[in-house]
């Protein structure tokens, strides 16, 4: 029997196990909860907040604060110490760091085995099992699979414990099954330089059989783009004929998706999404150009703050799944196999259905513009971005908006900071079809923007191509997994952008 068969076989049956926590949510959760709080009342964490004693959710809660990075540090220093039992039984050997936008200290975030097993590498096969179930004739396990990974360095803390991206513990450890198909070369995925890895990348995989990639839209675009500047091709089909699904997370895949079709003009090229981060895997998209299955079976306890009563760790609403409304912004909170307790992640999240359990990213709990009561998330800014790209025909590259604030006798506003693959034919028209489709879709934006009551009309500022690359490479955060913040409530990274432009040294704590 080939393999490819034989391949789709096996990941198919993970689909009865996903149905099972579809049509019985809160029982699995409950199940999680449990074995989580029992696994975990023997480490010290465990001890110090009495698990032994904890025999249900309203027990957790009252028990075990609410943490951020800040209150967990303390116990992932002693975690990199080589101290076990400390955040989850046994010794933690791997410490991803985070990429993280918002500040240049390292967040080391544990990554156990149990975590790496049971929800890394079990998101990995259920996305591909999930795939399996809408195409099963497809020949997807023939060909190879392409990582546009992030920098996969690492760092030895002991002499068998080491830090770095998630993408290097990934690929250190990767199953046999996952590695026989993988592309490009262990060299060249262990790359550090971002600009080399994308030519290494380009050159490196253009005779390979590509048939599915995973990466961040944004940089999977830089990659296609430069293979056909090699090739002199106009469609990656024409070099990778058996190229049929892309598998995308990080930023939102709303202003990348006709730039996408243009690259790869075919109907049955396909596209899903997934959600999942150094912290955790946490949603797979299981319907066609639907919204996130929120994993529930990967060995995460999920909760949610509401973020219209949001106080970071004081917040005092929390609720579980069971409790959560449709359409409402949520900030998430997670406790996980990885040894995390009630950690907030710092995302934000809608939910769309909740037979089953379905969420959409809406943003960051810092990334958002509410200086004046228009509280404008992410997810409205994309979704603004992706209407004005596609009535004037523009191919994004990168954004950011701030606030301008009020000075003496002036309103306030947005400012923006907007980087092109393909400028707008029609600069103006952009310009207003962005604000007018954000006062469509935010009724708070609208209110304030009504007569320029409080905000002006946005000043949008097309900028040159390679700006925020220049900007990220100057944080030395360039490549890979990290991400131009799209909204932010003050003005400092914004400020930082237009430096760049005037060759003005930065300072780093800025991103």
């Amino acid at each position: 029997m080939p393999f490819n068969t034989i391949f789709g076989w096996l990941i198919k049956k993970r689909i009865h196990q996903i149905e099972l926590f579809r049509k019985y949510p809160i029982e699995v959760q409950e199940e999680w909860f449990e074995r989580l709080i029992q696994q975990g009342k023997d480490t010290t964490f465990g001890k110090k907040y009495n698990f032994e004693k904890i025999s249900s959710y309203e027990d957790f809660q009252s028990k075990v604060p609410l943490q951020d990075y800040n209150d967990v540090k303390s116990w992932v220093d002693l975690a990199v110490e080589g101290e076990p039992d400390v955040l989850w039984p046994g010794e933690t050997k791997w410490f991803a760091k985070s990429s993280g936008t918002t500040s240049d200290r390292s967040k080391f975030i544990p990554v156990t085995k149990d975590s790496l097993e049971d929800c890394h590498y079990k998101g990995g096969k259920d996305l591909l099992a999930i795939y399996y179930s809408h195409f099963p004739n497809t020949k997807l396990y023939k060909g190879k699979h392409l990582v546009v990974g992030g920098t996969a360095t690492h760092n030895q803390l002991r002499s068998d414990s080491y830090s770095g991206d998630l993408s290097a513990i990934i690929l250190k450890n990767l199953p046999w099954w996952a590695e026989i198909k993988r592309t490009p070369s262990r060299e060249i995925a262990l790359m550090s330089e971002w600009e080399q890895k994308i030519e290494k990348l380009a050159r490196g995989t253009i005779e390979e059989d590509v048939s599915s990639i995973s990466g961040v839209p944004s940089w999977t675009l830089v990659l296609f783009n430069r293979i056909l500047e090699i090739t002199g091709k106009k469609d990656i089909r024409e070099v990778w004929p058996n190229l049929e699904l892309f598998m995308h997370g990080g930023v939102s895949f709303k202003p990348y998706e006709e730039e996408f079709k243009r690259i790869i003009p075919h109907d049955d090229m396909h596209y899903i999404e997934s959600y999942n981060a150094s912290e955790g895997f946490f949603g797979i998209q299981d319907k066609l150009d639907g919204d996130l299955l929120l994993m529930l079976d990967y060995g995460i306890f999920f909760e949610f703050i509401p973020m219209s009563e949001y106080e970071g760790t004081d917040s005092k609403t929390v609720v579980g799944l069971k409790d959560v409304e449709l359409d409402k912004n949520y900030a998430m909170v997670i406790s996980t196999n990885g040894g995390l307790w009630r950690y907030i992640i710092g995302d934000t999240v809608k939910f769309t259905s909740t037979d089953p359990y379905r969420v959409k990213v809406s943003g960051r709990t810092k990334h958002f513009i509410n200086v004046f009561g228009e509280e404008v998330i992410v997810e409205n800014a994309d979704y603004a971005v992706k209407q004005a790209c596609l009535q004037t025909d523009a191919s994004l590259k990168d954004y950011t908006a701030c606030p301008i604030f009020m000075e003496e006798g002036k309103h306030g506003g947005h400012q923006w900071l907007i980087e092109f693959y393909e400028r707008p034919n029609d600069e103006e028209k952009f310009k207003r079809v962005l604000d007018e489709t954000l006062r469509t879709i935010n009724s708070d934006y609208d209110a304030k923007r009504t007569n320029n009551l409080t905000l002006n009309v946005p000043k949008i500022h097309f900028v040159r191509e390679g700006l925020f690359d220049d900007w990220l490479k100057s944080k030395g955060k360039l490549g890979g997994q990290h991400k131009v913040p799209r909204l932010s409530n003050d003005r400092t990274i914004l400020e930082d952008v237009l430096n760049v432009e005037k060759g003005i040294l930065l300072d780093k704590k800025a991103l």
